[in-house]
């Protein structure tokens, strides 16, 4: 039998949680944070919540949901922005970080920004290690990307690039990382698959939306997939 009887699963915007098994039989239970929607798949019990938008939506659902539903893995999916030039569309998380958590020095220059683990005092010489994910289930076959998370949607090439080549990010979202350090808090596994929706650019916000669908249901079908392989 499975480790993970339990998975608690969370997004940032309703399509994405949407995507997941919408014809599926499920109980709906409402909680100050949005409906909760619980499905039974593969012999495991599956709490889906989107809260909304943002490292605090993400963080509060993950407790809430470990509060009231204790489960045995947290699981983001849903959709990303792209900064690298990683092949693919759909990704599996292998690790993830904040990208605002830091001191800015100067504001004029991305370079200006020092990264740090987030919850560490932001001073000193940089020293931060990224939230490191469940590994993937072979099976599942998907390419592996490291994520940056920030209250930031990402419309500046020059932002993408230093994200890129500074901090080796291959994905950017709002979510991924304030949930993996709930997850590292409370000892228990995270995992995360995203597909991409835009290139993290000027063009971005129509990108995004005119991919949203597409991409969250991308993201929702691989996540199926990696539950029948844990």
């Amino acid at each position: 039998m499975s480790n993970f009887q339990k998975i608690a699963l969370i997004t940032g915007v309703a399509d994405e949680a949407d995507a997941f098994l919408p014809d599926h039989p499920s109980e709906v239970e409402p909680t100050p944070l949005g409906t909760v929607r619980h499905v039974t798949y593969e012999d495991k019990q599956i709490a889906i919540l989107c809260p909304g938008i943002g490292k605090v939506h993400a963080a509060a659902a993950a407790m809430h949901l470990h509060n009231h539903f204790a489960p045995n893995m947290f699981l983001i999916i849903g959709t990303a922005g792209q900064v690298s030039n990683l092949d693919g569309n759909c990704f599996y998380l292998r690790e993830a970080f904040q990208a605002d958590y830091g001191t800015l020095e100067n504001s004029n220059d991305h370079e200006g920004f020092t990264c740090y683990n987030a919850g560490a005092w932001p001073m000193g010489p940089a020293n931060w290690t990224p939230f490191t994910a469940h590994p993937m289930p072979t099976p599942l076959a998907l390419p592996q990307a490291r994520i940056a998370t920030a209250d930031t949607f990402v419309k500046c090439p020059d932002r993408s690039t230093y994200l890129r080549d500074s901090l080796n990010a291959d994905l950017v979202d709002m979510e991924t990382a304030a949930l993996a350090q709930v997850a590292q808090l409370l000892n228990l596994p995270w995992a995360g698959i995203k597909a991409t929706t835009d290139n993290a650019n000027g063009e971005s916000s129509g990108d995004f939306h005119a991919n949203l669908a597409a991409a969250a249901q991308r993201a929702a079908d691989a996540a199926v997939r990696f539950l029948a392989f844990i």
